[in-house]
């Protein structure tokens, strides 16, 4: 859950489900109430608008860990992350990594490099920063590393999409 509209579908199947929303935001909501029927068709709900909830320890932790990245990238403090989210965790970052990778069926990096690679388009698409500057933003050395990895994810330079009229992006969410 991102944006406004799924929150508002969230909040609203919630309230239908006769539940009490205490908290709502990215990745998380509280509900007081705890009746397995209602469960139930809460989650069935849910998923018709693509949403589910998650119930196994791996899969919070998981997407607890995606949470974390995306906020990372959107605050553009993406340096020192292998040390950074063993400590969040209290787990290693070998561990973290193997459940991530199991899991997603990418690597942590790799997600890392799509979630970049999204934000970039969004630049682009903004026309705010130049290639340098989106580079710099996104923890790159230089614009070419990113200019080879837009290519090789997107099949297209990042010029070609500057040019585009048609916007190919993938909310947050969506990133596998």
């Amino acid at each position: 859950m991102v944006c406004n509209s799924g929150k508002t579908i969230i909040i609203r199947e919630i309230n239908a489900a006769g539940f009490n929303l205490e908290t709502i935001e990215l990745g998380k909501v509280t509900i007081s109430g705890n009746n397995s029927d209602r469960i139930k068709n809460l989650e069935k709900a849910l998923n018709a608008h693509g949403f589910e909830i998650i119930k196994d320890n791996t899969e919070e932790l998981i997407e607890q860990l995606k949470i974390t990245l995306i906020q990372k990238l959107e605050r553009q403090e993406l340096s020192n992350l292998s040390e950074f989210l063993p400590n969040t965790f209290h787990k290693s970052y070998s561990v973290l990594s193997k459940l991530f990778s199991k899991t997603e069926g990418m690597t942590i990096e790799k997600y890392l490099i799509n979630l970049k690679i999204e934000k970039a388009k969004e630049y682009i698409q903004f026309g705010q920063l130049n290639f340098s500057e989106i580079a710099y933003s996104l923890d790159y050395h230089n614009s070419s590393h990113l200019a080879r990895q837009f290519k090789n994810i997107t099949g297209i330079s990042m010029s070609e999409f500057k040019q585009l009229q048609k916007w190919n992006r993938k909310s947050i969410d969506q990133i596998v």
